[in-house]
């Protein structure tokens, strides 16, 4: 007789996935913050450079990057604060498409997935 496939992860591997969420979290939102000063410094000295008449142009594109890098970091902001909800709330770790239980080695790669590999990869495994 076969063991029953595993449906939900126990109160200790969520607490694991927890933590790393947390730390994830923690770097996060430090880099955030970081990125912020930068875009602020970049807008300053462009600002300084077209009163003084020495605008060279390339702080915009600077300014592109990071906020393209604001964006990204705060959309994972995001993610990893919608995973520690699905924690809360024992829905961490199910595939929101096929029900199915993530396996551990890719929630521990990429802690904020909500689907199976097969599903992001539209090869839906039935």
């Amino acid at each position: 007789m076969s063991t029953p496939e595993k449906t939900r992860y126990t109160a200790e591997e969520l607490l694991e996935f927890k933590e790393l969420i947390l730390k994830k979290l923690q770097v996060a939102e430090k880099d955030y913050q970081s990125l912020k000063e930068t875009l602020k410094n970049l807008v300053e000295a462009a600002e300084e450079q077209y009163r003084t008449g020495e605008y060279l142009g390339n702080e915009y594109s600077e300014k592109v990057q990071v906020e393209r890098l604001l964006q990204h970091t705060n959309k994972y902001i995001d993610a990893l604060q919608r995973a520690l909800i699905r924690i809360e709330n024992g829905t961490y770790g199910i595939c929101k498409v096929t029900g199915k239980l993530i396996p551990r080695e890719r929630l521990l790669a990429v802690p904020v997935a909500e689907t199976l590999v097969e599903v992001k990869e539209g090869k839906r495994s039935k």
